[in-house]
């Protein structure tokens, strides 16, 4: 075996390059699963590297593709690594991996979305969630469409402390869109700040590591990628459900150039709305002619502590939905057109001698 390197004491024996990999089993990108391919293993070490110490971690690699953050992972002297590959073009090459590294690489062809990670590692992994981080950790360079919506699952899971998370306060370092990365880590007053940044950062530390030039990908994507890291808090910013601070979060920024207040009136049935509104703003000392992204996690907690007790007084707030109440107005007028668009033909001569007994 080849002498350590600065990654870790265990190395993988001479291979293909990815380039040769995705040449050998004809791998193609495919642009609808917005996949690209990083094949510069400096910059995959470097993604490894800025992980922190990975020794005798286990390691949870997401979307993997041909294999090159992979290799860098392998090569952090970590206990074992599970990566989840949906595509099953890619499996040949990640064998080859498993191959050249004898009980480090288990591989699952599955979905990211569904896969039960909770379990796949040992028990005795698991800490308490006030303690430090536990040996586990999740790397991927996420395909760009699906990159928001599992980043929300996964912090909904850990405000639930499940999924991953059952093994405690288990860190993430992930790749997204440079847009995205920016939202992530954007801070009160910033352009980027967004519904992305309140739902980060009111549970995990974020922390925008470097970003990656879009010519380092195959093919190259027409954005920069940011690479974040992520560590759940041992207390949530906002101590309510998931479900309410999503809620009350993007109904904010769905008018995020309006005054805060606009958004946060769609929160109410519209025979309520204006009152509802000033008392929600009242209760909660927001001003409400604050724009959304100068809104800081102690104003969405206060709005959210607020909205709770309202929705605890009125127990069907929680659910309303005020697109539920367009589609239903919208509905009726159609009606009402429909009804009066049909008079004449009931009207109509011939309709009656039809219909009329002789």
């Amino acid at each position: 075996m080849a002498s350590p390197g600065k990654l870790g004491t265990f190395r993988l024996p001479p291979l293909p390059t990815i380039r040769e990999i995705i040449k050998l089993f004809g791998l193609r990108a495919v642009k609808q699963l917005s996949q690209n391919f990083l094949l510069d293993l400096r910059l995959t070490d470097k993604i490894v590297r800025k992980a922190g110490s990975l020794a005798d971690v286990y390691v949870y690699e997401v979307g993997p593709g041909p294999g090159g953050i992979t290799r860098s992972i392998l090569n952090a002297n970590i206990a074992e690594l599970v990566v989840v590959e949906k595509d099953t073009r890619f499996i040949p090459g990640l064998q080859m991996l498993s191959d050249a590294a004898p009980g480090k690489l288990r591989i699952v062809h599955g979905d990211v979305l569904t896969y039960k990670i909770e379990k796949a590692f040992p028990d005795h992994v698991r800490r308490q969630w006030e303690d430090d981080p536990p040996n586990v950790h999740i790397i991927g360079n996420l395909p760009f469409s699906v990159s928001t919506p599992l980043i929300i699952k996964w912090l909904e899971n850990i405000s639930l402390k499940d999924g991953p998370f059952v093994y405690g306060r288990t860190k993430m370092t992930l790749t997204f869109q440079k847009e995205v990365a920016e939202r992530l880590v954007a801070t009160t007053g910033s352009q980027q700040r967004s519904r992305l940044s309140i739902m980060a950062q009111y549970l995990c530390n974020v922390e925008h590591l470097f970003t990656i030039p879009g010519k380092a990908f195959v093919p190259k994507p027409e954005v920069d990628v940011g690479v974040v890291h992520f560590t759940p808090l041992i207390q949530p910013k906002i101590k309510q459900p998931f479900k309410l601070v999503e809620k009350v979060v993007q109904n904010v920024f769905q008018f995020r150039r309006k005054y805060c207040h606009r958004g946060l009136g769609m929160l109410f049935p519209e025979a309520q709305r204006l009152e509802s509104t000033g008392r929600l703003l009242e209760l909660a000392d927001v001003d409400p002619t604050l724009r959304p992204t100068h809104l800081s996690l102690m104003h969405f907690k206060s709005l959210c502590d607020v909205y709770r007790r309202m929705c605890d007084e009125d127990p069907q707030l929680f659910t309303y939905n005020f697109r539920d109440e367009l589609k239903r107005k919208r509905r009726k007028s159609q009606e009402k057109e429909d009804g009066m668009g049909s008079c004449p033909m009931i009207c109509h001569g011939s309709v009656l001698r039809k219909n009329t007994p002789r």
